[in-house]
């Protein structure tokens, strides 16, 4: 997309696409809240329900998403047209997109409940399969940019909006035949849960909104401040990060049912397991991929991008090391929503997340280059994990000394026992490319050493050698 769009209109495109999802709190909060629910009644066994449910949701779902396109198409594109520093012979192309990109959006909102019921009922084998198209799909187009005659910016959200067509007829039809709770003939209402959805969306919108403010909103801002080059550098950086992060988040999302289960069914120690390995296996599937990628950014960028944004090499290296402080508290985060009691919760991290936008803004004004927005976020991560550990700890009665015990440390001494011999090798050899693959290697292979002996105990161990033996038995007798 860089090669093909040109730094300007990747710029642009980065600019209105995160803009548009300034609003993703709607659907984002709804997905969450339906999860929630789905999963603790599937760990009661209430059939009703799991009905119940489905019927407030698919309501607030449809109001949500007349709302989102309504703000889009008043408030967004007079913003737009108005505020958004944009080139003058590229504004007709990006209103084009604009308007494709809402639309997108606006499937995406349909999406988002199906997916959150496909999940809680843990069928993530059609999670991923589907995962997969999506991808797949998104690279045909971005590679097709290559071969098309007319305006890049207009095609790609258009083709963008096809894909998102597409993505949200899936998982609705799947849902629709093959989970009973998912119909449309009947309408299961249930008042007293409609309360509780929305108490616990409403908590959860307003994390939600603040996320926003942690990432699009500072993009924004970043384009108010800087050259359309500078956007796209933290555009490549939030991308690389997000990449980097794909295993443990795709963890993450299936950790998310049974340990919302084992509250419900009042399986204290059985969640607790959950969050402390969920917690270590979350932050080791990213770090044997940020350790490498950290050590050598500027050949990985350079062979990927071929002349990418000055900037993005240290964006990228600063986005990934957020992500990695973010990625240890991701189960965490999942337990403190369990109990269904959000406000507390929602109330600190998202004031937290929010005044990330304001000190940005006036380290900005003040004259701060561009790469002082993510050492401000990287702050605002490490205090917002301390702060969500003793709110879980008050919320579930998560044990605070046990988590740093089983937790924090191994995963401290994995970080110390891989970095250091990675480092040697790094600052040693002579960069080139075929040093640096020689030092990806090294430095991946030395992180999942220290994992396997220092940051899983013995019966983890086990585990993992019980899951390769039963892999590679099979393959054997395949052949």
């Amino acid at each position: 997309m860089l090669n093909e769009l040109g730094t300007d209109d990747y710029g642009v495109y980065s600019v209105i696409a995160g803009f548009v999802t300034l609003l993703a709190f709607l659907p984002g909060s709804m997905a969450s809240a339906t999860q929630r629910f789905f999963s603790y009644a599937m760990g009661r066994n209430d059939e009703v329900q799991l009905k119940q449910t489905f019927s407030v949701n698919l309501i607030m779902y449809i109001a949500i998403a007349v709302f989102a396109y309504t703000i889009l198409q008043t408030l967004g594109l007079w913003y737009v047209t108005e505020h958004l520093k944009i080139p003058e012979d590229r504004f007709e192309a990006a209103f084009t997109l604009y308007h494709y990109v809402s639309l997108s959006f606006v499937f995406s909102i349909f999406t988002a409940p199906f997916i959150a019921i496909l999940i809680a009922h843990e069928d993530m084998h059609l999670y991923a399969m589907i995962s997969v198209i999506d991808a797949v799909l998104k690279l045909v187009v971005a590679v097709s940019l290559a071969y098309v005659n007319h305006d890049l910016l207009a095609y790609y959200g258009k083709a963008l909006f096809l894909i998102a067509i597409f993505v949200a007829l899936t998982y609705i039809l799947i849902c629709i035949r093959k989970y009973v709770e998912c119909q449309l003939r009947k309408l299961y209402w249930n008042t007293h849960l409609l309360k509780e959805i929305l108490g616990f969306t409403l908590w959860t919108l307003f994390g939600q909104i603040s996320t926003a403010f942690r990432n699009q909103a500072v993009t924004v801002l970043v384009n108010q401040a800087f050259t359309p080059a500078i956007v796209a550098a933290r555009a490549i950086a939030l991308n690389v990060a997000s990449q980097v992060a794909v295993f443990s988040n795709q963890l993450n999302i299936g950790l998310y049912p049974p340990i919302i289960k084992s509250y419900a069914s009042n399986q204290n120690d059985e969640m607790m397991s959950l969050v402390f390995n969920g917690s270590k296996l979350t932050f080791f599937l990213m770090w044997v991929f940020a350790l490498p990628i950290l050590l050598e950014m500027e050949t990985v960028l350079t062979v990927w991008l071929k002349t990418p944004p000055p900037a993005a090499i240290l964006f990228t290296q600063l986005a990934i090391v957020e992500s990695l402080i973010f990625a240890l508290s991701m189960p965490l985060a999942t337990a403190a929503r369990a109990p269904g009691r959000m406000a507390l919760y929602e109330i600190i991290l998202g004031s937290i997340q929010i005044a990330i936008f304001f000190i940005s803004w006036w380290m900005l004004s003040l004259g701060y280059p561009s790469e002082s927005v993510f050492y401000v976020a990287i702050a605002a991560n490490v205090i917002m994990f301390k702060v969500r550990l003793l709110l879980v700890n008050r919320l579930t009665g998560l044990p605070i000394s046990a988590y740093y015990k089983k937790v924090v440390v191994p995963v401290l001494f994995v970080i110390a026992l891989s970095t250091t011999p990675s480092m040697f090798l790094y600052t040693t050899l002579e960069h080139n490319v075929f040093t640096a693959a020689f030092v990806i290697l090294f430095s991946a292979t030395t992180s999942i050493i220290a994992m396997y002996y220092i940051g899983l105990d013995k019966h983890w161990r086990n585990k993992v050698l019980e899951v390769l033996k039963s892999k590679l038995f099979k393959k054997r007798q395949s052949v």
